[in-house]
């Protein structure tokens, strides 16, 4: 006779092992994907997670746009980065707004760096200057 409660407890560990869903980023300690550096900008930092739930940490956003070189894009389910604005908030990657700057320097050299709304980049395109980019723009700069 099967032990339901043994085959309940596997069916929840299967399910919870593809969850797709971000992952806190253990700032300090996390090593990025691309580069190996150790995770410390809270204010740059990326991930991306597959469609089936594995997660991958960058140290900023132009590591994690390099990486998209290599994989297979349609196995991405989400795609985040760091709010500039709020320091360790993910956010989609695919809705940011983008400002390149060389007066907001990012941890891999590129001043790339992400907002969550048009208006909060505007607004440090004025503080800051540079130029402002859609995720299709950023895509196009990267050759994706």
């Amino acid at each position: 006779m099967v032990n339901y409660r043994i085959v309940m407890i596997l069916l929840v560990l299967i399910a919870s092992s593809c969850t797709i869903s971000p992952k806190p980023i253990a700032y300090g300690s996390d090593g990025c994907h691309f580069c190996s550096m150790t995770i410390v900008d809270r204010q740059h930092a990326a991930e991306i997670v597959t469609d089936k739930g594995k997660v991958f940490k960058f140290d900023s956003s132009e590591c994690m746009m390099n990486h998209l070189k290599d994989i297979d894009q349609k196995q991405v389910a989400l795609y985040l980065v760091n709010d500039y604005n709020r320091p360790g908030e993910l956010i989609d990657a695919t809705e940011a707004i983008y400002l390149i700057s060389d007066r907001i320097p990012s941890p891999m050299g590129e001043f790339l760096t992400a907002f969550e709304t048009e208006q909060a980049a505007v607004d440090a395109l004025m503080t800051y200057e540079g130029d402002l980019l859609t995720w299709g723009q950023l895509k196009l700069r990267f050759q994706l």
